[in-house]
């Protein structure tokens, strides 16, 4: 099995709180009074306490248009990446020459070269790195990304894998146009990167380098899942300004309906129920998604409380967000040797990644 060394998020420096960042927004756009009072309520509801954000707020008025953010894009995700994955290796008891898979997930900006190329140099990684960049799977790919990597590490079980999400969704807030769906996101997403170190070589899991197999999970399975009719209920599309969501109401009847029966088929294949699962690291999509996963699993609401947490902390973070809750759940309370978490990332498809994990 796959055991998971080290896992570590990076955020900015810029962190606020979310009233200041509803007014910053308000500003920004030239909302008038009634539009405002809509735009304060939609943040209200979002579950947010404060999030962190690339740029001071004074900057993002100042970006110019499509070129010049992409540009910033690839400069600041390049900087809080390295810092991500330099500091999970450092965790890992790994050298950066000993990565044979660098797998990079982000849907917030463009690059060619990608990000992970841009890393080799500046983080000392072998010239001859096999690299994956991954786009277009927006939020769920933090959970994809891992179950890749647990797919290569199988057929190369002595082989280090590492995973990097990069996000930078402030940067892809629109100014101009503006819908309720763009007044939802201005409140839910914020900016950070996380990094996981992965093997499949159990006799290097266990050195005590890494801590040992105790202190985080190994991935035991996993399993992907495309809800039928419900592409349109998220995604993003090209607008002259940028990235524009697409965001309607059905998102989280989706998950509703479609997440039980995912989780429940494929813990039954492994002997399992819902009642088996020690921790649930859900991917926070927002309030409504998240009790939509809770009602469709029966869960209480203990159960996705670290999900709510990292909402509340630092936002929605797209496809970083499991990767810190992951590392949430990691540096709390020792779980139990043995005990079963679940992974569910959602995104765009409407889709749903699940990974079975064992500590």
């Amino acid at each position: 099995m796959t055991q998971i060394l080290s896992v570590q998020s990076a955020f900015p420096p810029h962190r606020y709180p979310q009233a200041e960042l509803t007014d910053a927004y308000a500003g920004l756009i030239g909302l008038p009074p009634r539009q405002r009072a809509l735009l304060e309520r939609l943040h209200r509801n979002c579950g947010v306490d404060t999030r962190h954000t690339v740029l001071p707020l004074a900057e993002y008025g100042t970006l110019g248009g499509v070129a010049t953010t992409n540009d910033r894009y690839i400069d600041e995700a390049t900087a809080l990446g390295a810092r991500a994955l330099h500091e999970a290796l450092d965790a890992a008891g790994v050298s950066a020459r000993d990565v044979d898979l660098l797998m990079l997930t982000s849907v917030t900006g463009v690059a060619v070269p990608s990000i992970d190329a841009r890393l080799i140099s500046r983080l000392g990684l072998r010239p001859d790195v096999k690299r994956l960049p991954v786009f277009g799977l927006g939020c769920v790919a933090g959970a994809a990304g891992l179950a890749r990597l647990h797919d290569y590490l199988r057929g190369w079980p002595g082989h280090v894998a590492a995973l990097l999400a990069v996000e930078l969704c402030t940067l892809t807030v629109p100014s101009a146009g503006v819908t309720t769906a763009d007044m939802i996101v201005s409140g839910l997403f914020g900016d950070g990167a996380a990094a996981l170190i992965a093997t499949g070589s159990p006799a290097a899991s266990d050195s005590p380098a890494h801590g040992g197999p105790a202190r985080l999970p190994r991935v035991v399975a996993t399993r992907s899942a495309v809800y039928p009719d419900s592409a349109r209920a998220l995604g993003w599309r090209l607008g002259d300004d940028g990235f524009r969501i697409e965001l309607t109401t059905e998102l989280s009847a989706v998950v509703e309906r479609g997440l039980a029966g995912s989780v429940t088929e494929f813990l039954a294949g492994h002997g399992l129920t819902t009642d088996d699962i020690s921790a649930w690291i859900c991917h926070p999509g927002g309030p409504k998604v998240l009790d939509a996963a809770r009602d469709s699993l029966k869960l209480p609401d203990s159960a996705l409380a670290e999900s709510r947490a990292s909402l509340a902390a630092e936002g929605n973070l797209s496809s970083v967000s499991v990767l810190r809750i992951l590392e949430r759940v990691a540096s709390g309370p020792p779980i139990k040797p043995k005990s079963f978490a679940m992974m569910i990332g959602l995104g765009p498809g409407v889709s749903a990644e699940l990974i079975l994990l064992r500590w």
